[in-house]
């Protein structure tokens, strides 16, 4: 009877360290799912979006070629005007972006170029900002809240369209801020890695009128001018907005790719998830070893 009740003891005793042991080890072999599994989701996720950047990227680089047509058009009249840009009082600026992010520091970089140009301008001018696309907007909140005209959002998920630049080009001129001149600050696609930010100016129609060259052009009146403005700017938008549509589909492949390669094609990476593989198996074969010696280890003693 006593050796009967000694071996109940160490198989009782065996038994709760086992149950320790095992829940342990499940414990440490669903953390290690887990993270497997979330670094393959990642690369599906990163892998999709590259491709359908790279698809829409394609299409837009072929567009902005003609596209470009707009924004050497638009400034055509100013050039044999000689009309320039210089610290008027009233004047507006138009920061282009999307609702869209995920392409490196595009949009943040518009921003930054948007604050830089307000600390430069003298106290005497009142100047207001036109965000297109939500991304900037977001970041000018911080600083240039009380500076804000208008908002356009629902942009960046499809390319942008001359209906689109005259819908916002209709807003700001019907906002009532009789601006007298106005930037429109956009990236400028020069490759899939490489987006320089310019500035499209734009001027209201008594800055045209006063110019002492606009004479050059014969039979012109108050109503072609305002007709010729509105086009413009609608022009001048659309030219930025395809720019800048361009700009973004080459930031986002470039970016994807990279978190892409990161996630698991990356020599570290590749050497941490098969470490992390090899541990899975082996807690999960250990566990299994484990319960087997425990069992006959058991059967043995009785």
């Amino acid at each position: 009877t006593l050796k009967l009740n000694l071996v109940r003891c160490v198989l009782r005793a065996q038994k709760v360290s086992f149950g320790v042991q095992v829940r342990h080890s499940s414990g440490k072999l669903k953390e290690l799912g887990i993270r497997l599994k979330a670094i393959k989701n990642i690369q599906k996720i990163t892998k999709t979006m590259k491709m359908i950047s790279a698809a829409k990227f394609a299409q837009a680089s072929k567009a902005i070629i003609p596209a470009r047509a707009y924004g050497v058009g638009a400034l055509a009249v100013y050039d044999k005007a000689k009309i320039e840009s210089e610290a008027r009082p009233k004047q507006v600026y138009i920061g282009v972006s999307s609702d869209r992010g995920l392409c490196g520091a595009l949009h943040s970089n518009i921003g930054r170029a948007l604050k830089s140009k307000f600390e430069e301008q003298p106290d005497n001018v009142e100047t207001k900002v036109v965000t297109v696309g939500d991304k900037v907007k977001v970041f000018l909140q911080s600083g240039l809240s009380d500076s804000l005209l208008l908002e356009c959002k629902e942009l960046g998920r499809l390319p942008p369209s001359f209906n689109d630049s005259a819908v916002i080009a209709e807003d700001l001129l019907e906002s009532g801020y009789e601006f007298q001149q106005g930037e429109v600050f956009y990236n400028w696609f020069k490759s899939a890695m490489t987006q320089i930010i310019k500035q499209q100016p734009f001027f209201s129609v008594e800055v045209i009128n006063q110019s002492p060259t606009i004479t050059v052009y014969d039979s012109l009146d108050e109503d072609v001018l305002k007709s010729y403005q509105e086009f413009q700017l609608a022009n001048t938008l659309y030219y930025t907005m395809k720019e800048n549509y361009t700009s973004e589909q080459g930031a986002r492949m470039i970016s994807m790719d990279g978190a892409t390669k990161n996630a698991v094609f990356s020599s570290s990476q590749v050497i941490m998830i098969n470490r992390m593989s090899l541990l899975y198996n082996g807690t999960r074969q250990a566990v299994k070893t484990t319960e087997l010696t425990e069992i006959i280890s058991g059967v043995a003693a009785l």
